[in-house]
């Protein structure tokens, strides 16, 4: 007795050795379920005769009719095509034996291998063991060579039947007997590929045996599959016989083999039109991000390129306020957007060059180096207008200053020479005595004296209104008129000052005797007066100082200036001791004074009370300058923690750049690993932020107080931005590139030793860890790896090629990723052109176009339409009404020619 259950591990079948294996273990305690066996002897023997009737045979009586074996033989010679051992024509038990022997040694010889069935049980007509052969031969020519999807045998073959009968209402096929008691299966199958054969509409769930047999008489009347099974049998069966579902289902399947072929056809068409569908929605949403950040950029440079003029420092603040609110709050999140445009763009290209597909060339004016550009001129722009905002907020303050300087000045000349004209076109000497007319002239030398004095005051005046002008002071028009008025009023009073002079000096020679002393007092009095006068506006002169050396400057010239305050209270002393001696002199000689001193009228009185006035003032200007110092050491304060801060942050950029520079070259485990640790990194890098907000905050304190140098660090806060964004930036682009070597591993089929070994080759080669490999040291990673690029011309030119491939843009550097997508191109294959042609043929059933009708019946509605709306008409000699062109638009999608 031959063993026909052992593993069949050698079997010329490889597919399906484990379900084989199964099934051979024949359950013989359910056969001896009477219901079981009887759908099993009508499906089995059905089946027979479905093949022995190309024979010109058949049989009645599946275990009687075997048992000599010959009809077994002719079975095999039938479902095999091949020719068996020529059989023993003999009736005896021996010869019976012996044909049943060579059929059983034939299956032997397909792989298969039984349990206990031996030719004496078959000859001795054993029906379960019959039964079982006939199972057999069944699974390995029926059942085992049926694959769908890299499924095969019982799994294929129900993988087939879920696949056939899914759009189909109140069917659920999930196994070979209950799924199938309604009926409702069968049915879907044969409307599956012949609709015109069932209304399936008109079928109803409740009525299984009418189902049933609908089904049963339509197959053997139009697709030539017997009636292997009862439908009163099946309905009244708790559970129908797997095997026999399974003989009868795969009937249909091989009826219907030629539809499977177009489903295949069909399916690789669909997910070629899915991936070119994914990157077209890609392509439209980059499009549109980069139309919208472009146009938020155009909007923007115009506003930061107003260079309008402000006329008070507040409203130039409030423009800086504006700006810090559009550095905070608008700007950052189109920086994420930037960062995110250039990752869609790279995942795009990745996707399009694993798809075979062109690379994408985004509209005019729409790359990622035209995004760049625009975004470097925004920075540009911005940085403009930041350095224009200080610097005219540092010109409105020097404006008000000198404009509250100038008006203090003018008010103090205008105030001096209020009642001047009127003095000096008076003509008292005509009736003067001559020591009247002395008096008079002593008093008009005193008065020139005065005058000279206040040239400086109007030169100060006239030099500020100049300084106005040249800085655009917007109220000029006041400033110079009001310059112009003191100007032509002191021409005036020294036209009259020298003719009042000449006027006095003709009378001189008739008058004599005047009083000296008084006109020693004049003489001393003014200047000094003219000095209390100076220095009561320099201890009253506003200041605007910017450190700590320019304040102490001022409080050392102030203290210089309280050092001469000694030498100028002897000068007062000695100027009332000139106006003492003259009240002595008089009393002495019993001089009646006709009033004041006739020569000027400066009185000590004035003297007095001015210099006590400016002694008050010098306490003032004392604490004024305290508090200047105490602000200066405030904003020192303030540079120390900012600089501090800043180096800090600057440290940790730099150290992170470089740290990232040595990940992406060193990165070990699986990409998925890279991946995840990238990602930690990066929340890592997200979780210094309140760092950064805290140097924003110093360098928002540092901005309100005007404080606009720091000799503590050569960070500003401008380089640090941008450090920080490059970080960021240069962290999205790492998780991009291992993200798109993901993509590549699992498109490709690329193994992590493989992906290892790449990048093992590309670091060697890689000297100066730049991340990119340049024309010479990649010609030396081409020949290390087997690749004939020598210095001959074949080698040259394979070379060449190879590089057009890699560095399409020429840009003389060959990127990590062009390198997998080189080496994943290099040893994997890729649905072409004409491989989708082929699959459009086969749905064309042979022809050289396809209709409309064709494209919807086999492809889901969406991608049906798709195909239909970019196909051209056909136009060949034998071009139907309708004909689409499915040639040219299939070399279309891969960049071969033009929809």
């Amino acid at each position: 007795m031959v063993d026909y259950h052992a593993a069949n591990n050698q079997s010329s079948a490889g597919g399906v050795q484990t379900y084989m294996e199964q099934e051979n273990d024949w359950d013989r305690d359910l056969l001896l379920d009477p219901a079981w066996e009887k759908q099993q002897r009508k499906t089995f023997t059905a089946w027979c005769n479905s093949h022995l009737r190309k024979a010109g045979t058949q049989i009645e009586n599946i275990e009687e009719d075997f048992r000599d074996g010959l009809k077994l033989m002719l079975l095999l010679e039938v479902i095999s095509g091949e020719r068996l051992a020529k059989p023993e024509r003999g009736k005896m038990r021996v010869h019976k034996i012996n044909n049943v022997n060579k059929a059983l040694d034939f299956i032997a010889s397909k792989g298969v291998k039984l349990v206990s069935i031996g030719a004496e049980e078959i000859v001795d007509g054993n029906a379960k063991m019959t039964l079982g052969m006939i199972w057999t031969i069944i699974l390995r020519f029926a059942i085992q060579d049926i694959s769908v999807e890299e499924t095969s045998a019982k799994e294929g073959l129900l993988l087939w039947c879920q696949r056939k009968t899914a759009p189909y209402k109140n069917v659920n096929v999930q196994n070979f007997h209950i799924s199938w008691k309604d009926g409702l299966a069968f049915n879907a199958l044969i409307h599956r590929h012949r609709p015109d054969l069932i209304d399936y509409d008109s079928l109803r769930k409740d009525d299984p045996v009418t189902n049933l047999n609908n089904a049963f008489e339509v197959a053997e009347k139009h697709l030539d599959i017997p009636k292997m099974l009862d439908a009163e049998d099946i309905v009244g069966t708790l559970r129908p016989d797997e095997k026999a579902i399974m003989t009868y289902v795969s009937c249909f399947y091989h009826a219907f083999s030629g539809a499977q072929k177009a489903e295949t056809a069909a399916n690789r068409i669909c997910k070629v039109l899915a991936v070119n569908q994914e990157n077209e929605q890609m392509m439209e949403d980059y499009e549109k991000l980069a139309s919208e950040l472009l146009e938020w950029i155009r909007r923007t440079i115009p506003w930061l390129e107003n260079r309008t003029q402000e006329k008070t420092v507040t409203e130039m603040q409030a423009k800086q306020e504006d700006f810090r609110d559009y550095r905070c709050v608008h700007k950052p999140p189109k920086v994420q957007e930037k960062c995110q445009l250039e990752i869609s763009f790279n995942t795009l290209q990745t996707k399009l060059r694993l798809s075979n597909r062109p690379a994408f060339m985004p509209s005019e004016g729409r790359m990622v180096s035209d995004i760049n550009g625009a975004w470097h001129t925004l920075e540009g722009a911005e940085k403009g207008y930041e350095e224009w905002i200080l610097s005219e907020i540092r010109r409105l303050e020097r404006l008000e200053h000198l404009a509250e300087k100038f008006h203090q000045k003018a008010a103090i000349h205008e105030s001096w020479t209020d009642g001047k004209e009127a003095m000096l076109t008076q003509k008292d000497y005509e009736t003067s005595t001559l020591s009247e007319v002395k008096a008079l002239l002593r008093k008009h030398e005193a008065f020139e004296s005065d005058l000279a004095a206040h040239q400086d005051r109007v030169e100060q005046i006239a030099a500020i209104a100049q300084e106005l002008n040249e800085l655009d002071y917007y109220d000029s028009a006041s400033v110079n008129a009001r310059c112009q008025k003191i100007c032509d009023q002191w021409d005036v009073l020294g036209a009259l000052t020298q003719s009042r002079k000449e006027s006095l000096e003709r009378t001189e020679k008739q008058l004599e005797s005047i009083d000296e002393l008084y006109l020693e007092y004049a003489k001393r009095a003014a200047p000094f007066n003219n000095w209390m006068e100076g220095a009561m506006e320099d201890l009253q002169d506003m200041f605007i100082v910017h450190n700590i050396e320019e304040i102490q400057g001022l409080i050392t010239a102030h203290e210089q200036f309280k050092s001469t305050l000694a030498e100028a209270n002897k000068e007062r002393e000695a100027i009332q001791a000139i106006q003492a001696e003259v009240q002595k002199i008089a009393q002495s000689n019993g001089i009646k004074l006709s009033g004041a001193n006739p020569y000027t009228t400066i009185t000590p009185e004035s003297i007095d009370s001015k210099w006590e006035k400016a002694m008050d003032m010098v306490p003032q200007r004392d604490n004024a300058l305290q508090d200047e110092l105490n602000k200066q050491n405030s904003n020192d304060s303030l540079r120390a923690k900012f600089a501090t801060q800043a180096n800090t942050v600057g440290a940790y950029i730099q150290a992170k750049m470089e740290e990232i520079g040595r990940i992406s070259i060193e990165m070990n485990g699986t990409l998925e690993d890279q991946l995840t640790n990238l990602k930690e990194y990066q929340k890592t890098i997200m979780s210094y932020m309140p760092e950064i907000n805290t140097l924003e905050g110093y360098h928002q304190l540092i901005q309100e107080a005007l404080i606009f140098d720091n000799q503590y660090t050569s960070y500003t806060m401008e380089h640090l931005r941008v450090g920080w964004e490059q970080l960021l930036t240069t962290i999205a682009r790492t998780i991009n590139e291992v993200e798109n070597q993901i993509l590549t591993r699992d498109a490709k089929g690329i193994s992590q030793e493989q992906l290892y070994e790449y990048r093992a080759s590309f670091n060697h080669f890689d000297k100066d860890h730049s991340g990119a490999l340049m024309a010479e040291e990649f010609k030396a990673c081409l020949i290390s790896l087997g690749y004939d690029v020598e210095n001959d011309k074949q080698g040259d030119s394979e070379f060449a090629r190879i590089m057009g491939i890699v560095d399409p843009n020429g840009s003389g550097a060959v990127t990590f990723q062009a390198f997998i997508d080189f080496m994943s191109r290099e040893t994997t294959d890729t649905d072409t052109a004409d491989q989708v042609i082929a699959s459009f043929k086969i749905l064309a059933a042979d022809k050289n176009y396809i209709t409309a009708d064709e494209l919807r019946r086999e492809l889901p509605p969406d991608q049906a339409e798709y195909c239909i709306a970019r196909m051209a008409p056909y136009t060949g000699p034998d071009a139907a009404p309708g004909a689409l062109d499915y040639m040219s638009f299939s070399t279309a999608l891969y960049g071969e020619s033009d929809l």
